[in-house]
C-alpha cells in the first residue's frame, strides 16, 4: 500500500496576490448580482477541492469533508464496482443484462429500458458515462450484485476499502436518498482510483458519444470540449445536491483531480472548475494558456474568491491500493454477491463514522433493509431528477 501524507504550503506571493484581488473585485460585483445570483459557489452546499494525482498534494480545498449529496456521481462508484467484476471475469463486456421492472421504473435522466428486454454490459457502462442513465446503472448494479440494495452494500464496503470514510452508498443511479452521502475529498480519492487501477477502461470517461438502437446519445460532460486536457469524469444533478462534477485533466506530465459539488448550474460549475484547475496547474509551475471569454462570468469571478485554499494543514490524501490489499472486504463482497453476510469484524472495524457504524450493523444483521427512493424519500420529484 503506497500512502503520502504531505502538508499544504502556503501559496506563493504571486498566488495570494491573485486570490486577494479576486476578492476584492467580487464583493464589488456581488452587490450588483440579484440574490438568486450571489447565492451560488460558496452555498451553503458547495464543496471543492483540486488534487495532484501523483502525489495526493491538494492545491485547494474548500468545505471538502463536509457532506454533500453525491447525485449521478454516484455512478462513479457503480462502475469502479463492475469494473473490478470485469478484472476478475465475473462478467464480460458483451454479456446481456437483463432489465428488471425495478430497472425499468427509474426516474430520468434514462435510456428508456423495458422489463425483459436486455442490454449488453459496455452499452450499459457508456449510457451510464454519456447519458448518466439512471436505468442502466441500476441494471449493472443487479447483475454484480443481485439487487440494487446488495449492490449499494458492496458500493459502500469497497468505499470504506479505498479509504472514503464519509461516503454511504444506496442506490447504483444517484437518485435521491437522504442517506446517500460523500465528500468532495472521498470523491477526489474514488477518482484517482479509478484512474490508477482500471487504465485499461478509464477511456470510457472520454467518449464524447455513443450509438444505442440508432439514437446518438451525447455526454453530458462539456469538460470533455472545453478545457485542454481534460479527459473524464462525470456530472452530477439533483435539488438537494446541485450541480455538481468530478474532472480529470492531464497537462504535460501532471494531472490534476478536480471536484465541484453545490453549483446553481452546468454553466458556473464548469467556468468555476476551470479556474480551479487552473489554478493548480498554475502552482505547480505548468503555463495555462488563456481561454476565450464566455457567457456567465461573473459567478465565475466570484468562485475564484470562495475557493481560497487551505493553510496550515495535513491536507494531502492518501493514495492507497486498488485492490489485493485487504482480503477482507474482498471476501466479503463476493459473500454479499453470493447472497449471504459480510464478514463482522471487517464491517465493524470500518465502522468509522455513524454512517459507516449504520452500515455495519446492517449488513453484519444479514442486509439493509429495502429501500424505494420513489416513495421515501422527500427530493425524489420530478424536478429532481438524477443527472
Amino acid at each position: 500500500m503506497v500512502a503520502f501524507l504531505r502538508t499544504l504550503t502556503k501559496p506563493g506571493r504571486r498566488r495570494r496576490e491573485r486570490l486577494a484581488q479576486v476578492a476584492l473585485a467580487a464583493l464589488g460585483l456581488a452587490a450588483l448580482l440579484p440574490a438568486t445570483a450571489r447565492a451560488q459557489i460558496g452555498s451553503y452546499r458547495y464543496s471543492s477541492i483540486v488534487v495532484d494525482d501523483a502525489t495526493g498534494h491538494v492545491t485547494e480545498a474548500v468545505n471538502a469533508d463536509a457532506v454533500r449529496y453525491p447525485a449521478s456521481l454516484t455512478k462513479l462508484m457503480t462502475l469502479y464496482v463492475v469494473f473490478e467484476a470485469l478484472r476478475d471475469h465475473r462478467i464480460s463486456l458483451t454479456q446481456l443484462v437483463p432489465v428488471s421492472e425495478h430497472t425499468a421504473s427509474m426516474e430520468p435522466t434514462k435510456l428508456g429500458l423495458v422489463p425483459g428486454s436486455r442490454i449488453t454490459v459496455e452499452e450499459a457502462i457508456l449510457a451510464a458515462v454519456t447519458k448518466s442513465a439512471n436505468d442502466a446503472a441500476c441494471a449493472l448494479g443487479e447483475l454484480v450484485g443481485g439487487s440494487e440494495d446488495r449492490f449499494a452494500q458492496i458500493m459502500t464496503l469497497r468505499a470504506r476499502a479505498l479509504g472514503m470514510t464519509h461516503t454511504t452508498w444506496r442506490n447504483a443511479s444517484g437518485l435521491p436518498d437522504p442517506e446517500q452521502v460523500t465528500t468532495a475529498r472521498d470523491l477526489a480519492l474514488l477518482a484517482h482510483h479509478l484512474i490508477q487501477d482500471f487504465p485499461d477502461q478509464y477511456h470510457y470517461f472520454s467518449v464524447p458519444n455513443f450509438t444505442f438502437h440508432g439514437r446518438v446519445i451525447p455526454n453530458h460532460d462539456r469538460m470533455l470540449e472545453d478545457y485542454d486536457g481534460a479527459d473524464g469524469l462525470k456530472t452530477g444533478y439533483t435539488i438537494a445536491a446541485g450541480h455538481n462534477l468530478v474532472t480529470s485533466a492531464k497537462r504535460g506530465n501532471v494531472r490534476l483531480i478536480g471536484v465541484v459539488l453545490g453549483a446553481a448550474s452546468n454553466t458556473e460549475r464548469d467556468l468555476h472548475m476551470a479556474t480551479l484547475l487552473d489554478g493548480g496547474f498554475g502552482d505547480l509551475g505548468i503555463p495555462v494558456a488563456p481561454r476565450a471569454p464566455r457567457h456567465f462570468r461573473l459567478p465565475s469571478l466570484i468562485a475564484s474568491a470562495e475557493a481560497a485554499p487551505l493553510r496550515g494543514h495535513a491536507v494531502a490524501l492518501h493514495w492507497r491500493g486498488g485492490h489485493g490489499h485487504n482480503h477482507l472486504v474482498h471476501n466479503a463482497v463476493h459473500r454479499i454477491a453470493a447472497g449471504g453476510p459480510p464478514h463482522a469484524t471487517y464491517a465493524v472495524a470500518h465502522g468509522r463514522n455513524l454512517a459507516a457504524t449504520a452500515c455495519a450493523r446492517q449488513l453484519t444483521g444479514g442486509g439493509c433493509k429495502t429501500r424505494n427512493h420513489h416513495r421515501t424519500c422527500t427530493y425524489a420529484s420530478r424536478d429532481a431528477r438524477g443527472t
